[in-house]
């Protein structure tokens, strides 16, 4: 399997290296690729929450501030905060990672990511003129002023206790925690639950669980002060209507959830059994996406690509591979296809 792609005057995109979901990139550079890519490189919910019709208003009218209100309520209940007040509702989590270095304006603060994890965190507030430190050890991570880590781990799953945390925030100024991934894994002690913590701050993702990733919705929660200073930071109307309904209607759904974990831990093993009889060898991982290591992660990232089929390579660990879940029976045939194909 050669390792250069077919384009090879078009260098590989850096967005192809540090985000998923690159499709207009990736048919730049595999122009030979007919018909429609199947996208396994994000850790989005493969089979979305069912939304109904949303009401037209959702569309023609400003957003309520009473719905925000009630979005508030039914994401405190979901993910463990004790009071509403303590939820910010941004649209979407990514525009919350890249502005939260810029809103905090923690001036000359030490900042340290617990690496390798998904790499916005460091670039965000390298981007607004920190200094960061990419550490491997809570104890490491204590050191500094800010700390950010996922939990669970983007990409290896690797989860912390919330007491090993907590040791964490309380020798710093301020601790992120993205819980990006942990709607499905309920092994993971939300930090959620110690709000109204001053050195705690949470950041909780909504696309990717629901399946629903275009309608842009994500939340911080924190201390009731620091929220409120982060609701007037962003403005009125931040979250669209569409967003406001959507998280109405399906944050509140734990039977949906409950099933959606059930389904989803078949799917894992039947994903984990067909990569193992290609020679990977799994790293980690949560209920929506898996990491393998293979001698040739590289050239298989290529041959899979060479059939439209995208999954998620590493700059700086190049024997790793992630793969999201695919959606549908024949979803999974072709995939199972492309890995038997020389």
């Amino acid at each position: 399997m050669v390792e250069t792609p077919p384009n090879a005057s078009q260098p590989i995109p850096r967005d192809v290296m540090v985000h998923g979901g690159m499709i207009s990139a990736m048919k730049a550079l595999y122009p030979v690729v007919a018909g429609a890519w199947l996208d396994l490189s994000t850790g989005i919910n493969p089979v979305p929450y069912p939304l109904s019709a949303l009401d037209e208003t959702a569309n023609t009218r400003l957003p309520d501030e009473a719905d925000l209100a009630a979005l508030q309520r039914v994401a405190a209940e979901a993910y463990g905060a004790a009071n509403p007040e303590f939820v910010v509702a941004f649209p979407g989590t990514e525009i919350l990672v890249s502005l939260l270095p810029r809103l905090l304006a923690m001036s000359g603060a030490r900042v340290a990511v617990m690496s390798p994890t998904y790499s916005s965190h460091a670039a965000s507030w390298r981007a607004a003129g920190y200094e960061v430190a990419e550490v491997s050890s809570l104890s490491a991570l204590a050191e500094h002023d800010v700390a950010v880590l996922c939990n669970p781990n983007n990409p290896n799953g690797r989860v912390y206790e919330r007491s090993a945390l907590l040791d964490v925030a309380a020798r710093v100024k301020l601790l992120v925690v993205d819980e990006a991934f942990a709607d499905l894994e309920p092994h993971v002690e939300s930090m959620s639950a110690c709000l109204p913590h001053p050195r705690v701050l949470v950041m909780r993702s909504f696309g990717k669980t629901y399946g629903l990733a275009g309608v842009r919705l994500g939340f911080a929660l924190t201390s009731t002060d620091r929220a409120a200073w982060l609701r007037g930071a962003i403005g009125s109307w931040a979250v669209s209507g569409q967003a406001l309904a959507a998280g109405l209607h399906s944050l509140p759904d734990a039977t949906w959830l409950h099933k959606t974990r059930r389904r989803l831990d078949g799917e894992i093993v039947r994903l984990d059994t067909l990569l193992a009889g290609q020679g990977f060898s799994l790293v980690g991982g949560t209920r929506l996406f898996r990491l393998y290591r293979h001698a040739n992660a590289w050239g298989l990232w290529h041959h899979l690509a060479m059939q439209g089929i995208l999954t998620r390579r590493f700059q700086g660990q190049q024997d790793w591979l992630r793969f999201g879940l695919p959606g549908s029976e024949g979803d999974w045939q072709r995939l199972d296809t492309a890995l038997q194909q020389p």
